[in-house]
């Protein structure tokens, strides 16, 4: 029998990043972002548990990062869409950072790896998102 892990969120990114994305993409000049936002709504995928953070993306979703609380350092979050979805910025040991954008829910989402962080390190959660 494996490690039980207790899914705290499982999806893709907000479906209003691809709409705001897809009228942006009317004008020449943003048709970059909506491609990407295109890409992004189909193929990424974000996973977060008790024990991890996997992410799923890359062209056809080939692509899979899995990263354990005990290897993060500093959480950010940075609101978009006017604060509907945001992004999230993961520092990691040896001062990597991995990016997840579009997240639904991230205030809570944010809320919930920080407390699993603070468990891991021992830190407090204000010493792991104000670095």
């Amino acid at each position: 029998m494996g490690i039980r892990e207790n899914t705290f969120y499982e999806g893709g990114p907000h479906v209003g990043d691809l709409i705001i994305n897809i009228l942006l993409g009317f004008t020449v000049i943003c048709l970059p972002l909506t491609v990407g936002a295109i890409v992004r709504a189909i193929w990424l995928r974000y996973r977060i548990t008790d024990r991890r953070i996997s992410i799923t993306g890359g062209w056809m979703g080939n692509d899979r990062t899995d990263i354990i609380y005990g290897e993060i350092v500093k959480i950010a979050k940075i609101p978009r869409g006017i604060g509907l979805w945001g992004d999230i910025v993961v520092t990691l040991r040896d001062k990597s950072r991995l990016e997840m954008r579009a997240v639904p829910r991230f205030r809570e989402i944010y809320d919930y790896m920080a407390e699993r962080v603070a468990d891991k390190t021992g830190k407090s959660v204000e010493a792991i998102t104000a670095q």
